[in-house]
């Protein structure tokens, strides 16, 4: 399968979650994450979180021996996931500001506020050779200080592309555009992720210059009982397509 200039990195989180409804190991995110590899997505993307209630730290270090494309790790930045990135050498970890108690991110960092806490950690992944992304709203100030913090990239937080493109998808667009381009000019790449799906993933890529990655899980996953896993990866690939 071709690869675009924008790359598709799946989320498995959601097939951990169904394994862990009933226990034992069916389905399996490591053997789901060879099939959606062999089927075309450029990466896979997981999220551990401290309840386990999904991806299982023990699932992340399996997942290293058969990630052959991009494997990013996402996560708060505790001493625990510190460790398990450096431990397992991704080729980047994205860092995401939510508490564990939060059911799905919904919010990017401050990274002003919480600079000092940010910068050496991100100098620790760095110095590991560990790509490093910031989960990030679309401030320009805030995307300034993520670059001056040493972040190698930032994902865009897209819930408000999302929830506005039904009405107006121009106009839901045009802040993530921006903030695209901000990102470029201070030497960051640009990610994308949340609630990107087959309905609105095509505009913004479209839209949005210099979109290296968008992560995508639940709804890639969702979409995959309808359509099938492979169908699915291969649909999310299309959406990407570069538009003439």
């Amino acid at each position: 399968m071709e690869t675009f200039p924008t790359r598709l990195s799946v989320n498995i989180n959601k097939v951990a979650t169904l394994r862990n409804a009933r226990g034992g190991s069916a389905p399996c995110p490591v053997e789901a994450a060879r099939r959606i590899q062999q089927w075309g997505a450029d990466g896979i993307t997981v999220h551990p979180r401290p309840d386990a209630r999904h991806i299982t730290y023990s699932d992340v270090r399996s997942l290293r021996q058969v990630v052959h494309t991009e494997f990013n790790i996402e996560g708060y930045p505790s001493e625990d996931f510190i460790a398990l990135v450096l431990a397992v050498q991704p080729e980047q970890v994205t860092l995401v500001p939510d508490s564990p108690d939060v059911l799905t991110s919904n919010a990017g960092w401050d990274t002003i506020e919480e600079g000092e806490r940010l910068r050496p950690v991100l100098h620790q992944f760095r110095q590991a050779g560990i790509r490093t992304s910031l989960f990030i709203e679309t401030d320009d100030a805030l995307i300034r200080a993520a670059a001056a913090l040493g972040a190698d990239r930032v994902e865009l937080y897209t819930e408000a592309y999302a929830v506005g493109c039904a009405e107006d998808a121009h106009l839901a667009v045009a802040p993530f555009a921006r903030a695209a381009s901000t990102a470029h000019a201070v030497g960051l790449g640009v990610n994308a992720g949340h609630d990107l799906n087959l309905r609105n993933l095509a505009h913004f890529a479209a839209s949005v210059p210099h979109l290296a990655e968008v992560s995508i899980g639940h709804a890639l996953i969702s979409d995959a009982l309808y359509l099938g896993l492979q169908n699915a990866v291969g649909q999310y690939k299309e959406a990407l397509r570069p538009r003439n």
